[in-house]
C-alpha cells in the first residue's frame, strides 16, 4: 500500500477549467488520507464550496497514480446509481429488433443481467468484472491513462449531502464489507485486488445519517476566520501558482485577495450565501491574467472592474444599486 509522502506540499493537476495548477496541502490533510488508506474507511471532506475539497480528491489520485472516478450526487442521486442500474432504454431496444426472426437465435437476448451497467463504485471494487458487464452491455470503461488500476482506485462522490439521506444508507454495505449484490447477476461483486480510497465531500447543506458518519474518517478543510489570515492564505496560494499568472505580480495578488476578502466579510454580514472564498479568488486572477494579455491595458485596472462578476454574484450586492 502506498502512502503519501509526510512532507507533501504541493501535487501538479488540471482542474476543472483546464489549467495546471498547484494544489496546496497542509499536513491534516496528508495525514486524513493516510489515516483513510491504512484504516480502509472512507474520508468524508467536509467544507465550504471552493475550498478544494474535490481538487484534493483528484490530487490525491494523481499523487498515488491511481485512476480517479468521480460521481456527483444531486436531488435525484439514488444509492444504486453509485453501484449500477439497469439500462431500460437499451432492452428496450434490443425487444424491438428480436420481432425479426433473424434475431430469435440468439439467447436470452432480454435477459436483464445484459442491461446492467457498472457504476463507480463496481469500477472501484472489481475492474476486471466491471469490464466484463461493460463489453456485455456496450459501455466504454472509464479512460485511466496515466494511472494503474493494480494501485487501486480513487472515488470521489462528490456533494453527497446534496442526495437524500437514504443515499449514504444505502451505501452503507458497499463501502463497510466492500461488496454489493446487483439484479439479476448470480454473484455478488466483491472487492479484488487493492481496496479503493473512496473520498467523499460535503457542503454541510443537510445532515447525514450517524450509521454513515460511523463508518468515515472525517477531514474539516475551512477558510481562515481572521481577515489577515485570509489575506496571507489566498495570497501564499496565488504565489505558489504564479507561474500560471505571468502578467500578475504581488501587488494584484494582494488587492485581489484585500477586495475578495472585504466583499466576504460584507457578505456574512448581511448573510449573502455562499460566500466568496478561493474559488472566487482564483476565478478573479485568471480573469485579469487573460484579459491584460489580450489588451493593452494594466492588470491592477481589471480588478475592480471584475469584482462585480466574481465577488458580488449574490442579487442582495445589486439590489441597492437598481
Amino acid at each position: 500500500m502506498q502512502l503519501l509522502d509526510p512532507n507533501l506540499k504541493t501535487i501538479e493537476i488540471t482542474n476543472d477549467v483546464g489549467d495546471t495548477v498547484c494544489h496546496v496541502l497542509d499536513s491534516d490533510m496528508v495525514n486524513a488520507v493516510n489515516a483513510a488508506l491504512a484504516i480502509n474507511r472512507p474520508l468524508l471532506i467536509w467544507g465550504e464550496p471552493g475550498i478544494g475539497k474535490s481538487q484534493l480528491v483528484k490530487a490525491v489520485a494523481k499523487e498515488l497514480s491511481r485512476p480517479f472516478l468521480h460521481f456527483v450526487a444531486d436531488a435525484r442521486t439514488e444509492a444504486r446509481d453509485l453501484l449500477w442500474h439497469f439500462d431500460a432504454v437499451a432492452r428496450l431496444a434490443e425487444a424491438q429488433l428480436n420481432r425479426n426472426p433473424v434475431f430469435r437465435g440468439k439467447a436470452d437476448p432480454l435477459a436483464i443481467k445484459n442491461f446492467i451497467v457498472p457504476g463507480v463504485m463496481w469500477w472501484a471494487l472489481n475492474w476486471e468484472s466491471a469490464q466484463k458487464m461493460a463489453k456485455q452491455c456496450k459501455r466504454k470503461e472509464p479512460d485511466i491513462t496515466g494511472s494503474n488500476v493494480e494501485n487501486g482506485v480513487v472515488v470521489l462522490i462528490d456533494e453527497i449531502d446534496k442526495a437524500d439521506t437514504d443515499v449514504p444508507n444505502g451505501l452503507l454495505e458497499a463501502l463497510g464489507s466492500s461488496r454489493f449484490h446487483p439484479q439479476g447477476l448470480d454473484e455478488p461483486v466483491t472487492c479484488c485486488g487493492q481496496k479503493p480510497l473512496v473520498m467523499i465531500t460535503t457542503n454541510e447543506e443537510r445532515s447525514l445519517p450517524d450509521a454513515f458518519l460511523r463508518r468515515c474518517l472525517s477531514l474539516h478543510l475551512s477558510f481562515p476566520a481572521e481577515s489577515g489570515e485570509q489575506q496571507a492564505f489566498l495570497v501564499k496560494r496565488a504565489e505558489q501558482n504564479a507561474v500560471n499568472f505571468p502578467a500578475l505580480n504581488m501587488a494584484v495578488f494582494t488587492e485581489a485577495a484585500a477586495m475578495l476578502v472585504e466583499d466576504r466579510q460584507n457578505a456574512k454580514g448581511r448573510g449573502f450565501y455562499p460566500l466568496p472564498g478561493q474559488a472566487e479568488y482564483f476565478d478573479m486572477l485568471r480573469g485579469i491574467q487573460r484579459l491584460s494579455q489580450q489588451t493593452s491595458r494594466p492588470a491592477m485596472d481589471y480588478i475592480k472592474e471584475l469584482r462585480t462578476f466574481t465577488y458580488q454574484k449574490h442579487p442582495g450586492f445589486h439590489a441597492e444599486r437598481t
